[in-house]
């Protein structure tokens, strides 16, 4: 009993205050713009600001099951994992509904749950224990063709979900894991220059026309200002009258008259940006910034090589959805749909979320193996 006392204190030490201050600051001031957008100052509802909380408080319970196990268990299910994985995604392809266009949630009628969340998880942990295995033996046809194949099943099935914004989250995290890896970039340009090679015919034979139209539209907001470029032109206007200081808290003219579509979820960077003007937009950016220099940091000193590929996929997945989400609310990314991490409104994203960190702070944990 002794002993497990002194584990427990050790491993307690090293939990980064760093990630779970950055993480906590993002969640408050994500509350604040969630009321802010609903409406709740003005007699709007409280339903969305309590659903929130609600997850927020069980991403922490699931974030603190996950400290207790050492991260290596998870590593030691990872089939088991994926393949949870691929029955998840297969059965929303099935059993789910269609939300804005892309069939990837189930319906339990108190919430909806999207299941690529989690698999975005399950799938971190199962490629990071796969590129652990496979070490030294990436540069080569058969080593990189396993690679591969281990990737098309989870992206093909959320590209028949109709959800690329989701499939691009997972192509931008493997990429960084493989680098990490050590792939070379021989494969890497070749792979980026198929995929340039490819685009025409995506655009012809897959590509639907509301996905063709959403590229254009973000080349050029203007050629439907009242349909696609509405949001993006809305949202322009929006970040950009907030000016240095904001129009402060609960004041956005944008915000509070419906200019901003989507603006608790997709888009509540550009109420931040109306209300709290450049000022509150820095600090939400360097708050995110210091979550993942920290999650890199966790990276650099984990005691294998597991650990390091878990803490740079967390990144890297944390990394997208800040550059995207706060690009197409300036109009400098397209519009798809991806969320703010801790900050837009939504349960799945949230719970996931939180088991990332958990999965994070567990590898910077056990980080150094014990001895008495």
């Amino acid at each position: 009993m002794k002993k497990d006392s002194i584990i427990d204190k050790k491993l307690l030490k090293n939990i980064d205050i760093w990630i779970l201050i950055s993480v906590i600051l993002l969640f408050v001031i994500g509350l604040v713009a969630i009321s802010s957008a609903t409406g709740v100052p003005h007699g709007g509802s409280l339903k969305h600001v309590k659903i929130q909380s609600a997850a927020f408080l069980l991403g922490i319970v699931a974030m603190i099951i996950t400290l207790f196990f050492d991260y290596n268990t998870f590593g030691e299910l990872s089939k088991a994992i994926y393949i949870i994985s691929i029955l998840l995604l297969i059965a929303v392809l099935i059993f789910g509904i269609e939300v804005k266009g892309s069939k990837s949630w189930f319906d339990f009628k108190v919430v909806n749950f999207q299941p690529s969340e989690l698999v975005k998880i399950g799938f971190i942990i199962s490629f990071a224990k796969l590129l652990e295995k496979r070490e030294g033996n990436l540069n080569n046809l058969k080593g990189v063709l396993p690679i591969v194949l281990y990737i098309i099943p989870i992206v093909g099935l959320i590209i028949l979900q109709n959800d690329f914004g989701t499939a691009l989250v997972f192509i931008f995290f493997i990429a960084f894991m493989l680098f990490a890896a050590g792939i070379s970039y021989r494969y890497v340009i070749g792979a980026a220059i198929l995929g340039i090679l490819s685009f025409p015919l995506l655009w012809i034979y897959v590509f639907e026309d509301y996905q063709r139209k959403r590229i254009l539209v973000f080349l050029n907001p203007e050629l439907d200002p009242l349909g696609r470029g509405y949001h993006v032109i809305q949202s322009k206007i929006a970040v950009g009258s907030g000016q240095f200081w904001g129009k402060g808290l609960y004041q956005g003219t944008q915000n509070n008259l419906g200019f901003i579509p989507e603006r608790h979820t997709d888009f509540i960077f550009s109420v931040i940006g109306e209300e709290l003007g450049l000022v509150g937009s820095l600090i939400v950016i360097l708050l995110f910034m210091l979550l993942i220099m920290r999650c890199i940091y966790i990276a650099n000193i984990s005691k294998d090589s597991f650990g390091k590929y878990i803490c740079i996929g967390v990144m890297a997945m944390f990394l997208f959805h800040v550059l995207e989400n706060i690009g197409m609310t300036i109009g400098m990314m397209p519009v798809t749909g991806i969320p703010l991490p801790f900050v837009s409104y939504g349960g799945s994203a949230l719970l996931t979320n939180m088991i990332a960190v958990g999965l994070v702070l567990n590898v910077g944990m056990r980080r150094q193996i014990i001895r008495f």
